[in-house]
C-alpha cells in the first residue's frame, strides 16, 4: 500500500522537496526543513520577503549552490521520480531543469539572438531544430526579434528578463525555475511577463516554480503558493485561497490593520500560543 501510495504521488509531481536544510559556508543554516512539491505543467508561486531564502531553494534544486559554499545537509530532492540533489548543475540541465536567475544574468557583450544560441549549446538534435526554437522564441518575445542583432548590455530592464526567458526555452526545458522577475520592472512590464509565463505553461507545456516578493501579481498567475519566512515554509495552499487568506492580505498584499508589515510566522505563533492558554 505504501509503495502504491509513493507511485501515485511520484506521478502527481513533477518536483518534490523533502524537508532539505542547506548550510553556507557550514555555518551559516538558511533553509530549515523546507519541503513542497509541484505538479507538472502548474505554475507555483514561491513567495516572502529578502532573505526569506526564495533564491536559494531555487539554487538547491538547479544546483547552484555549490558556487556559493552552500551545502544541501539533510533532505533530499527528486525530479520525475528521480533523486537529483546529488548530480551536478549541468545534468540537472540535461533532464530539463532551468533556472533563470535573479537579475536576468545575461551576456552584455554579445548580441540578443548571440545569448539565444547559447541557450542551445548543450542541444545535439541539429542545426534546423535549434532554427525552429529560436523562431518559437520570437513568437512569445516579438521585442526579442526586434532587437535580435542589438548587444544584450544595451537593451532594457523588461528585454534582458525576456531574454532570459527566451534563453531557457531554447534548451527545450521540461521545467522552469524563475527568480524575481519583476525586480526593477514598471508594472506594465511585469503583467506582460507573467501573462508569457502563463502562455508557455498552457502552450508549451512548461512548469514554472517562480520565487517573487511581489505576491499580488504572483497570486494572480499561480495555481499554488507557498509562504517563505526565515527559511521556513509558514503558510501553502491553491493560490486562490492565499489571496482571500486574511493574513495574506495583511502581510503581503498590503489590506490589513495599516500598522505596517509584521511577522507572518511570529503573529502565527503567537495566535497558536494564545489558543493553548485560552
Amino acid at each position: 500500500m505504501a509503495e502504491q501510495a509513493t507511485a501515485q504521488k511520484a506521478e502527481q509531481t513533477l518536483l518534490s522537496i523533502n524537508n532539505i536544510e542547506v548550510v553556507y559556508n557550514h555555518v551559516v543554516l538558511v533553509l530549515k526543513g523546507v519541503s513542497l512539491d509541484v505538479g507538472p505543467g502548474s505554475i507555483v508561486a514561491l513567495l516572502g520577503g529578502n532573505g526569506a531564502g526564495k533564491s536559494t531553494t531555487l539554487k538547491a534544486i538547479s544546483g547552484l549552490l555549490t558556487g556559493e559554499r552552500g551545502d544541501i545537509t539533510r533532505g533530499s530532492i527528486h525530479y520525475n521520480g528521480e533523486r537529483i540533489d546529488t548530480l551536478s548543475a549541468a545534468d540537472r540541465v540535461r533532464r530539463g531543469v532551468l533556472h533563470v536567475m535573479e537579475g536576468r544574468r545575461v551576456f552584455e557583450h554579445l548580441s540578443v539572438e548571440e545569448n539565444l544560441l547559447v541557450g542551445a549549446y548543450g542541444r545535439r538534435d541539429g542545426a534546423a531544430a535549434v532554427q525552429r526554437d529560436m523562431e518559437m522564441v520570437y513568437t512569445y518575445f516579438p521585442r526579442l526579434k526586434e532587437r535580435r542583432r542589438s548587444v544584450a548590455g544595451y537593451t532594457s530592464g523588461g528585454e534582458q528578463q525576456m531574454l532570459a526567458m527566451g534563453r531557457a526555452m531554447m534548451a527545450k526545458p521540461r521545467m522552469i525555475l524563475l527568480d524575481e522577475p519583476s525586480m526593477g520592472l514598471a508594472p506594465q512590464l511585469v503583467e506582460e511577463i507573467f501573462n508569457i509565463v502563463s502562455t508557455l505553461r498552457k502552450e508549451e507545456g512548461v512548469t514554472f516554480l517562480v520565487a517573487e516578493q511581489n505576491t499580488n501579481v504572483a497570486l494572480r498567475h499561480a495555481d499554488y503558493g507557498y509562504i517563505l519566512e526565515n527559511g521556513r515554509i509558514v503558510m501553502y495552499g491553491d493560490a486562490d485561497q492565499l489571496r482571500e487568506n486574511p493574513d495574506v492580505k495583511e502581510f503581503y498584499l498590503g489590506v490589513g490593520s495599516g500598522e505596517g508589515r509584521k511577522s507572518f510566522r511570529d503573529t502565527k505563533h503567537y495566535r497558536r500560543r494564545k489558543r493553548w492558554l485560552s
